[in-house]
């Protein structure tokens, strides 16, 4: 009997050991991480650029599509022609997304020139606006003075 009692411990601590769910699963990585907050956490990162495929340069044995008269040629003619066809896909979406990137490089830079001489055109102004200022101070100041001197003179 103590046997059976004995599998019975066993069996319980098995079901409390093991989640069965995604709930569970998730609240024992939880557990585990909030037990040890001073350990540091990573995160992986996900991979921005996608996986390219494996297309080689170039190809060889292309065969045409009368090539081999067997039937199990069509296979390897049929085989030989996607991989042709996935190497020229792969060089053209190589080709465009170098474009598109020279395209907003090219458009960046335009804006960056666009924003310094927008720039440039009100530092200009606020400057000239502000020498304005001086002279008309100094000629206000200038003529306080004469002002103040002809009322002594008199």
């Amino acid at each position: 009997m103590s046997h059976q009692g004995d599998d019975s411990n066993k069996s319980e601590e098995n079901k409390s050991s093991r989640p069965f769910t995604a709930y569970d699963v998730q609240k024992v990585r939880l557990d585990k991480l909030f037990a040890n907050i001073d350990k540091p956490v990573e995160i992986p990162q996900r991979n921005a650029e996608k996986k390219k495929p494996n297309t080689p340069d170039f190809v060889r044995n292309v065969m045409g599509s009368s090539a081999g008269a067997g039937s199990g040629e069509f296979h390897v003619y049929r085989h030989l022609r996607r991989k042709e066809f996935a190497r020229l896909h792969a060089i053209e979406s190589q080709a465009r997304n170098e474009q598109l990137e020279n395209e907003y490089r090219q458009k960046i830079e335009n804006n960056r020139k666009q924003a310094e001489l927008k720039t440039e055109k009100k530092r200009a102004k606020r400057q000239k606006k502000k020498e304005k200022l001086k002279l008309k101070k100094a000629k206000k100041d200038s003529d306080c003075k004469e002002d103040n001197k002809g009322k002594d003179d008199d």
